[in-house]
């Protein structure tokens, strides 16, 4: 049986690992991105210190709404879904969410609901793609602000009626390395916070009433690897995921707007991507503890590997994303295709070895450092690239922390209006 153990670092490859270091590093600000993270911190101070300066910060910060209403329901939708079961994706109009969306149709087996931002870009996709209109629907769900999420779910349910929802993959998700400063949610919560997790934190909630109909109810949550610090590319790359004590999470639950990060340090968008994939694994393990038993429903994350030519990467430098893939391909042997990574996402709803709950899923291929897994005989295996075959993988002790992830649970909840 495979299980996950701490990466194995033959001499060959310290050369290369200094390499994906240097290179991964780069992500969080730029090269010399320590020195570059306390300049910014430094000029986030100082505009802190002032009063007036500090409104007039947090109003630049916040810009215009996200969400700017809601949009007609589509009602009875019972005929268009016929016997087959319902996804919902989070986020379908790019990268693993719109791969994901094309394994799914290929099953003949889903009726999917699209949820995202971009209506319009949403269905123009459907249209260039090719997509069978008669498998899916486009919904409205800016996850950046929690009215649109609870519009949304209500959206759901007046189109599927009775129907259960079979399958809830929340994917979508914000990476902002390069803002010097925060931007914020319609809620006042940290863009990367708000979005990757405390949107997808109520949906999940939300539905879980819908979910626990089905005869076969599974929720998976995208994890990452950069969010366990027990891999390489979780563990040695800056900035670490880090959430303290949770001190600026617990301010946003007791009202204050315009926190910037999770441990109430100053922005750094890097590091707050990874903070919030912490969280995302968190509610998993929190979802499963506390709801599996009594619903039914399996809960698990999952790490498809590193889609180096996502376009969750839009925000970086043209230079990087031109050499980032070639480096993860021929490198560290770390690359996973949209096309592959679509396919395990879908796995985790389709594939029968997948239907438990609180598991973190990762499949065992050519990555040589970015995490690692030992075989039957204790024969290091890459986790993460292309190829090989889906097993459950650990988590950071960041992420099994319970005391520290019921905190989570409590603040969270709190944040968005429900009880702990």
């Amino acid at each position: 049986r495979c299980r996950a153990s701490a990466p194995v670092t033959p001499p060959f490859v310290m050369l290369r690992n200094a390499a994906l270091v240097l290179l991964a590093a780069q992500s969080a600000t730029g090269w010399a991105s320590p020195m570059l993270a306390s300049r910014v911190a430094q000029q986030s101070a100082r505009v802190a210190s002032a009063p007036v300066l500090r409104a007039a910060f947090s109003m630049a910060a916040v810009g215009q709404k996200l969400y700017t209403g809601s949009e007609l329901p589509k009602v009875a939708g019972g005929l268009k879904i016929g016997n087959r079961k319902i996804a919902v994706i989070t986020g379908t109009s790019s990268g693993l969410g719109l791969y994901t969306l094309k394994a799914l149709l290929k099953e003949n087996k889903f009726y999917v609901v699209c949820a995202v931002r971009d209506v319009e870009k949403m269905k123009r996709i459907v249209v260039e793609e090719g997509f069978d209109s008669g498998s899916l629907i486009v919904m409205k769900l800016e996850l950046g602000s929690l009215q649109s999420v609870r519009d949304f779910v209500q959206n759901l349910r007046a189109f599927k009626l009775t129907r259960p929802l079979d399958s809830l993959i929340c994917n979508a998700a914000v990476y902002l390395p390069k803002d010097p400063s925060a931007r914020f949610t319609d809620d006042g919560i940290e863009q990367s916070m708000g979005i990757n997790h405390v949107g997808h934190f109520l949906l999940a909630r939300l539905l879980i009433e819908d979910m626990k109909k089905s005869s076969d109810p599974r929720c998976v949550i995208v994890g990452s690897i950069t969010g366990n610090t027990n891999t390489i590319g979780g563990g040695l790359v800056y900035p670490r995921a880090d959430l303290g004590e949770l001190q600026g999470l617990k301010r946003t639950a007791d009202g204050e707007q315009f926190v910037e990060m999770i441990d109430s340090s100053k922005f750094f968008g890097a590091k707050a991507y990874k903070d919030s994939k912490v969280c995302n694994m968190m509610t998993m393990y929190e979802l499963h503890s506390r709801y599996h038993e009594s619903t039914g429903i399996n809960f698990a994350s999952m790490y498809p590997g590193c889609i180096a030519e996502s376009g969750l990467f839009r925000e970086k430098r043209d230079w990087f994303r031109k050499i980032f893939p070639l480096f993860m391909k021929y490198v560290t042997g770390g690359y996973v295709s949209e096309l592959e990574a679509g396919e395990r996402l879908a796995q985790c709803v389709t594939d029968p070895q997948c239907k438990k709950s609180g598991v973190y899923w990762s499949w065992n291929g050519n990555a040589q450092q970015l995490g690692v897994s030992l075989d039957s005989k204790g024969k290091p295996r890459g986790a993460g690239g292309s190829g090989g075959e889906i097993f459950e993988n650990a988590v950071s002790d960041e992420v099994k922390n319970r005391d520290k992830s019921r905190k989570m649970w409590d603040y969270t909840s709190k944040i968005v209006g429900l009880p702990a």
